[in-house]
């Protein structure tokens, strides 16, 4: 059963040696998604599932262990899924970028509270499936907790990736709105073919953690809602 969960954005901005320069303006967001790994830790979980989306290549389960790196991003910085633990064979995928910034964040962090395991799951996963899959994981143990890894819109300023789309505002707040309310409903109804045009990668991730809480009865926390350089950067938890 699902005791506590946690949405955060997956740029590889996060981390300072990719951002650089620009590392401090991230620094609010940062700050955030350290807070609601902490509401993790505290719920005592029996195993912690980190979903995140992935080019169908990387997609699938990726155990404790799995190894990273933000080598593709021109920093020589290396991650390991649930990097506290000892060192377990390592496997032969290596994390998406998106469960590699979920590694770095439980790394910062010094996770060592449950094992931890990863999934990637495409984009562009149809909404049942997205419920079904998270219904599954919630299944697998009597204490699970899940780390929801994903972005909203790339369309909220003509300096976004996806340039502006003004339809990108209304959506971006409608994600926070749910996450912040733990509202199961609204997060299964997220429109997949808007959030493909809008580019926003977390829908998946999100609609999965609303079939891991069906039947939990959780609050939600809305910590972070903003979008620095035109991406929709939501932080939330659930307990």
């Amino acid at each position: 059963m699902l005791v506590a969960a946690a949405a955060c954005p997956c740029p590889p901005l996060l981390v300072p040696e990719v951002a650089a320069g620009a590392a401090p303006e991230l620094d609010g967001v940062r700050a955030a998604c350290a807070d609601a790994l902490g509401v993790l830790a505290a719920a005592r979980p029996d195993r912690l599932v980190v979903v995140g989306p992935a080019r169908e290549n990387g997609c699938g389960p990726h155990p404790q262990g799995t190894r990273g790196s933000f080598r593709g991003f021109g920093v020589d910085v290396d991650v390991r899924l649930g990097g506290g633990g000892p060192e377990p064979v390592a496997p032969e995928r290596e994390l998406p970028p998106s469960l590699a910034v979920a590694a770095w964040l439980l790394e910062r962090l010094r996770w060592a509270d449950a094992p931890v395991e990863g999934l990637a799951v495409p984009e562009l996963l149809a909404p049942e499936r997205c419920v079904e899959t998270g219904a599954a994981l919630a299944a697998q143990d009597e204490r699970v907790a899940l780390l929801a890894m994903g972005d909203g819109s790339a369309c909220r300023s003509v300096k976004a990736p996806g340039y502006l789309d003004e339809r990108a505002a209304g959506f971006d707040a409608a994600v926070a709105r749910a996450l912040g309310a733990a509202d199961l409903a609204a997060l299964r109804t997220l429109d997949a073919g808007l959030a493909r045009e809008l580019q926003a990668c977390g829908r998946a991730p999100w609609q999965i953690l609303a079939g891991a809480a069906e039947g939990a009865d959780l609050s939600g926390a809305l910590l972070y809602d903003d979008a620095p350089y035109g991406v929709g950067y939501v932080v939330a938890t659930w307990s």
